[in-house]
């Protein structure tokens, strides 16, 4: 009876396990069929398209890595990246920078009104990329914006922000204002989280602002920092939006290949290579996912030190 009993048991626990697991698949698995849907199935059907292409004669060919190959001698390609490196070399750290000081500023308790200052700074984020690009275009324009103005009110000359030399500056400028704020919530919020305690053991070993700041603040966002640096890097290869919308109001600074994004969009859209395209879009995939793992493992590593 004893043993009846028992292998009873053992079957209703292993039921109530199975159950257990169905349970949890059930709440994970619509989450993963729209991640397989719109995610994972476009990747797999982009590399599908890369190894392939349409021959004038013949149709469409399987050509395995030729396109890769193509696109690593493109001359246009690694011009579009260099400008998207050297955007992110010197925009990310100014932005998040600006961001960091911000957020210690109104962490820091001797802001007045500092909860307008945080809607202020994050009120940007709020307005579509799009209506920003256009409303700095309209601003940076040499004719008929805030330059103009300045220039026909002084009878003056400024160098126009929508040049060939400053176009580059005049984005990382729109992009800046519109991050700032995000980059500010992020840092406010992991500074708000750290234990009163050590402030007040600080206060007693009579440390100062900047030391408090320096072997608590700092320290204790580490990985906020690593967080929206990675986010920062990730942005700045997907460069897209606002230099395609000041496209139309500096033509000869931004050319159809102005960032890798723009190469490869105007290469499916308007030259109809879709299977080179795609290719771009890869090759561009990789070298952000590698670059971003570098960025957050130089975090990690000094996190650990």
């Amino acid at each position: 009876m004893t043993m009846v009993s028992g292998e009873v048991s053992r079957r209703s626990s292993g039921v109530r396990r199975d159950r257990r697991s169905w349970t949890g698949w059930a709440f994970v698995g619509p989450f993963l069929a729209v991640f397989a849907l719109v995610l994972v199935a476009p990747v797999i059907y982009s590399i599908y398209l890369s190894l392939f292409r349409e021959q004038l004669i013949g149709g469409v060919e399987f050509v395995g890595f030729e396109n890769y190959a193509e696109a690593l001698a493109d001359s246009k390609f690694w011009e579009s990246l260099g400008r998207v490196v050297v955007f992110l070399l010197v925009q990310v750290p100014l932005m998040l920078g600006i961001a960091l000081i911000a957020a210690l500023a109104i962490d820091s308790g001797r802001l007045r009104l500092s909860g307008f200052f945080r809607i202020s700074l994050f009120l940007p984020y709020a307005v579509p990329a799009v209506v920003a690009a256009l409303m700095w275009g309209f601003i940076f324009g040499p004719r008929f914006g805030l330059v103009g103005n300045i220039n026909d009110a002084f009878g003056i000359e400024l160098p126009s922000p929508l040049s060939s030399e400053l176009i580059l500056a005049a984005i990382g400028n729109i992009v800046t204002w519109e991050f700032v704020g995000y980059n500010m919530l992020i840092f406010y919020a992991a500074l708000r989280v750290i234990p009163h305690d050590l402030y007040e053991a600080a206060s007693l070993d009579g440390a100062g602002a900047f030391r408090v700041i320096r072997y608590i603040k700092l320290p204790a966002i580490r990985g906020a920092i690593v967080i929206a640096a990675i986010f920062s890097v990730i942005g700045s290869f997907q460069l897209f939006n606002e230099p395609d919308i000041l496209q139309s109001l500096a033509p000869n600074a931004i050319t159809s290949y102005f960032t890798p994004n723009m190469y490869a969009y105007n290469l499916s859209f308007a030259g109809q290579q879709f299977n080179y395209s795609a290719a771009v879009a890869i090759i561009m995939a990789v070298v952000t996912m590698v670059i971003a793992y570098v960025v957050q493992l130089s975090g990690t590593r000094k996190g650990d030190r």
